[in-house]
């Protein structure tokens, strides 16, 4: 029997994440969609779906006939919001995985930490360039230790909704940590760019990597493999180039603000691209994609009790 699972939100990421799993999953089924907009998209789609509904937030979801056999829920709404979801749906037993920028529980990218937070009560998503990038900075560390890692995420402007242009700050913050607490960098930096350009351009990921000692052959096959691996749960995930290698040398270091020290060794390069599924959401909007994408995995993996690809 399929894991039951609710969703809070009904915008793009949660309306997205009731496709993917209504369409895709054979280990959840979506027992509840709950929003605040009686009006909206979401919530109508999810009526057509033979879904229950309700508008009423949390209280209502709480207040549904089939919570108490709901065993995971999807928070696809505000970081504030967050907070006090996560101290109802605790109280009641439920795993939650965090969409929002709260970051209540640990960050997690399922194919580098998730084994390690499967068991936890709350798990958080960290961001879309985060789960794009922090991917490859531990690819990179597991052969080669990285002291600055620097991430530069391109997104379509028409991918960027409210939430994500409200939350600037945070993404680039929290990213950051991740980039260093999951990734293992000493030193992390996240860059987000909104692109205007027309028609809409896929995500696109850069990620930059000074790095101490490590082969080129090792360095290049650990991403490669890394690659191999999200593409299990994000198909459009890919390279956009082969791993660009460059080496640093005591004539020439390069100097790094932020760490305020010079640096020797090798600079790797990385260029990735996001294509969405188009389940819901534009193919363009590989950001928002890749989000829902990891989440349903993490929350696949907590069902069958392992985050393997």
């Amino acid at each position: 029997m399929p894991v039951s699972t609710a969703i809070i939100g009904t915008g793009n990421i949660g309306t997205d994440l009731l496709i993917k799993i209504q369409e895709k999953s054979k280990t959840l089924a979506v027992a509840a969609f709950v929003g605040i907009d009686p009006g909206s998209d979401g919530l109508a789609r999810a009526r057509q779906l033979g879904i229950p509904t309700t508008s009423d937030g949390i209280e209502g979801l709480v207040a549904m006939d089939v919570f108490d056999d709901i065993e995971i829920v999807f928070d696809a709404t505000s970081a504030g919001a967050h907070q006090h979801h996560d101290q109802v749906l605790r109280s009641h037993g439920k795993r939650i995985i965090d969409l929002t920028p709260a970051a209540i529980g640990p960050f997690t990218v399922p194919v580098v930490n998730g084994d390690a937070n499967r068991n936890e009560a709350n798990i958080n998503m960290v961001t879309c360039g985060g789960q794009a990038t922090i991917p490859i900075v531990a690819a990179v560390n597991s052969v080669a230790k990285v002291h600055y890692a620097e991430i530069v995420a391109s997104i379509a402007s028409k991918s960027a909704g409210p939430g994500t242009r409200a939350n600037i700050d945070e993404f680039t913050e929290t990213t950051s940590q991740a980039i260093e607490s999951i990734g293992g960098a000493t030193h992390g930096k996240a860059i987000i760019i909104l692109n205007p350009a027309e028609p809409p351009m896929v995500m696109r990921d850069t990620v930059y990597c000074l790095c101490e000692g490590g082969h080129e052959a090792a360095i290049r096959e650990a991403v490669e493999a890394r690659v191999t691996e999200v593409q299990q749960y994000v198909p459009g995930y890919r390279l956009k180039q082969s791993v660009q290698f460059e080496r640093l040398g005591s004539n020439q270091p390069l100097y790094i603000p932020e760490m305020d020290r010079q640096f020797t060794g090798m600079k790797v390069s990385v260029f990735l691209e996001v294509e969405g599924a188009g389940d819901y959401l534009p193919t363009y909007a590989g950001n928002l994609d890749i989000m829902t994408s990891a989440a349903v995995r993490a929350a696949e993996s907590m069902a069958e009790g392992s985050f393997a690809p």
